[in-house]
């Protein structure tokens, strides 16, 4: 029996548990069979690790978390201008709304893109069903603050009580 879809947007906030980083913003690309994170200062630690930060916030350059992970494999990958480079792969669990997988991502410099990950297919298998008109599906919304209405006599009361503070004081 196959779950219930999971409708999301081109483009979601999502988690990455096992590295405590929450609300990356993640664009949806069923174009890229593997999923790609924007990092930093990559450096391979031993044979089979390798540490990097992650830049959690496109201006905030000084908000990012420090990994160390172990490389699942190294591979030539070809990017969307059609260049081919080698890069490292891990593995981690991501969640998304509320199905929560373990997936590999390629660790590149995205720093000229707008969004710090990009969802390849092997990512979005099912349950996820994808609706390219809309955005942020499964994030949660944020909340608008809603501002009291005051009348405005009220107003002129407190304004005229005011001055009268200062003209008596």
């Amino acid at each position: 029996m196959r779950p219930e879809p999971v409708l999301i947007g081109w483009t979601e906030y999502v988690d990455l548990p096992d590295w405590h980083v929450r609300k990356l913003r993640a664009k949806v690309d069923t174009g890229a069979r593997t999923s790609a994170l924007h990092v930093e200062n990559i450096e391979e630690f031993g044979s089979e690790r390798v540490r990097f930060d992650i830049i959690l916030h496109r201006d905030k350059r000084d908000r990012r978390v420090h990994v160390v992970a172990r490389v699942h494999r190294r591979s030539r990958v070809r990017s969307s201008n059609g260049q081919s480079e080698t890069r490292y792969f891990v593995r981690t669990r991501l969640r998304l709304g509320s199905v929560e997988r373990e997936v590999e991502m390629s660790l590149v410099d995205r720093g000229r893109m707008i969004h710090r990950m990009l969802l390849g297919r092997s990512a979005l298998g099912p349950p996820f069903l994808i609706d390219a008109h809309r955005r942020m599906v499964q994030s949660p919304k944020k909340k608008k603050k809603v501002k009291k209405k005051v009348s405005k006599k009220k107003v002129v009361k407190k304004r005229r009580a005011s001055l009268g503070k200062l003209h008596r004081g």
